[in-house]
């Protein structure tokens, strides 16, 4: 890993050497590019940094072009400073950077009244409506791919972008403002056909049924596709998450989690800090213990060694805690309560899986098993609660998703309501029949201590 900050030299095609001071890796693709956060003569830019010996100077060729189009169309956007080769050979671009900006992303997050977030949503909208009217299509639509900078909104990934001298066709448009309310972990049902309408009226169309049809039916395919992308980002290098290479082990934190600790020194030591953690679990399969690590209160799984065997197996179907990690991140995104996923580690003997790790928020609530059985909890309350579970198995059935192991331990209940834990044996099914089978275990294992006395999930 790069010590930070260090200089970074760039020769341009004019002859000239320009040095920076590269502050933080943003983003890394292994082989193919890292973006830093650095300065300029005092001036805050972005680096991008391509190394694929085949791909990097398209890729470098597109992003420059793409931010100059998007200037000359009359889009904001970041300025296109100069770009050249470092001292290794690597192509490099840098631009301006946008000080004091969110992402849309970051700021639909922190809204909680859904008037505001509605009107972030038609804020976007129309953004997207006049890049269409300009005949810029996004081919990687989501939030993190806006800027918001007061009321002014910037486009980025200018390399993702196709340009064309006449205006997106209104499905297409459509398709388009659909993969961006698929970006929503709780997309909201009834503010689709408001978004849809403020679109249309941008692009000088009148609103017809048929076009509320067309969006429900685009998000659903789309919501997948942002699945799968997210689920690729949570295993590398990028804003939110830190991948690590380090010897006999392979790790992916948070980076929240780790900020401004060692992450190294936590693979390294994780048995120990196990050990000296309040044990929560101790057997054969695995080994669970709960601590404070850079000041967050964590729960700590490791699924242990059981034989040559054992370890090939999950090398080949991956490790419970890849597994587990990735379902944290998927169930994340489609805002069904769970755990939230801190870093998970994986552990080799040569090309063998030996050990796995995954690290995950510490929840303070009630095992549903004790919440039932609870004289202080009413019954009022109870149902609540009741009604809570029927809707996360509903948001699961919606998705195909089977917990796996669903049993009252396996459930919390919290002042937010109930929470999943234990996620590595779930499974998404492909086919309708295989879910159903899958659900009906499920739910077998939910009723197996339901207290008669109680209403009936």
């Amino acid at each position: 890993m790069a010590e930070f900050p260090f200089q970074l030299l760039i020769r341009c095609p004019s002859g000239k050497t320009e040095t920076l001071t590269c502050a933080s890796l943003l983003r890394s693709i292994p082989g193919r590019r890292e973006v830093y956060d650095a300065f300029w003569k005092d001036r805050a830019v972005i680096v991008k940094s391509f190394s694929h010996r085949i791909s990097a100077k398209r890729h470098l060729k597109r992003e420059w072009r793409g931010l100059r189009l998007l200037q000359q169309r009359g889009l904001n956007s970041p300025e296109a400073l100069f770009f050249g080769k470092t001292e290794d050979g690597r192509l490099a671009l840098v631009v301006e950077k946008i000080v004091n900006s969110l992402t849309v992303l970051d700021v639909f997050n922190r809204i909680k009244e859904k008037a505001k977030r509605l009107d972030l949503l038609v804020l976007i909208g129309k953004e997207l409506a006049n890049e269409h009217n300009r005949g810029v299509l996004q081919k990687d639509l989501n939030f993190g791919n806006f800027l918001l900078d007061g009321n002014k909104v910037f486009v980025l990934d200018p390399g993702q972008m196709q340009f064309s001298s006449r205006p997106v066709t209104r499905n297409k448009g459509i398709s388009q403002l659909a993969s961006l309310a698929s970006c929503l972990a709780d997309s909201n049902t009834e503010s689709i056909p408001q978004l849809c309408r403020e679109y249309l009226k941008a692009r000088g169309w009148s609103f017809r049924k048929s076009d509320e049809m067309l969006i429900h039916k685009q998000i659903l395919i789309h919501r997948k596709i942002v699945i799968r992308k997210g689920l690729k980002k949570c295993l590398r290098t990028s804003k939110k998450y830190l991948r690590i290479d380090a010897g006999e082990n392979i790790a992916v934190f948070n980076k929240d989690f780790c900020q401004g600790a060692d992450p190294l020194g936590f693979i390294e030591q994780i048995d120990s800090l196990m050990d000296k953690g309040q044990i929560l679990k101790n057997g054969d399969t695995c080994y669970v213990s709960r601590l404070t690590w850079n000041g967050v209160d964590v729960v700590i799984k490791r699924y242990n060694h059981r034989g040559f065997i054992h370890s090939l197996r999950h090398t080949i179907k991956k490790s419970r805690a890849y597994r587990g990690w990735l379902h944290t991140h998927r169930l994340g995104i489609l805002n069904i309560a769970a755990p939230k996923g801190l870093a998970y580690i994986e552990n080799y003997k040569g090309f063998l899986v030996w050990k796995s790790y995954i690290a995950t928020e510490y929840i303070r609530g009630q095992r549903l098993y004790d919440f039932l059985r609870d004289g202080d909890v009413t019954q009022q309350e109870r149902s609540e609660v009741t009604q809570q579970i029927r809707g996360l198995l509903d948001k699961l059935g919606k998705h195909r998703i089977s917990h796996g192991d669903l049993k009252h331990t396996n459930i919390l209940v919290t002042k937010d309501g109930p929470i999943l834990t234990d996620l590595d044996g779930m499974k998404v099914h492909r086919f309708n029949w295989t879910y159903q089978r899958y659900r009906a275990k499920d739910r077998a294992r939910l009723l197996k201590n339901w207290p008669k006395e109680t209403f009936e999930i």
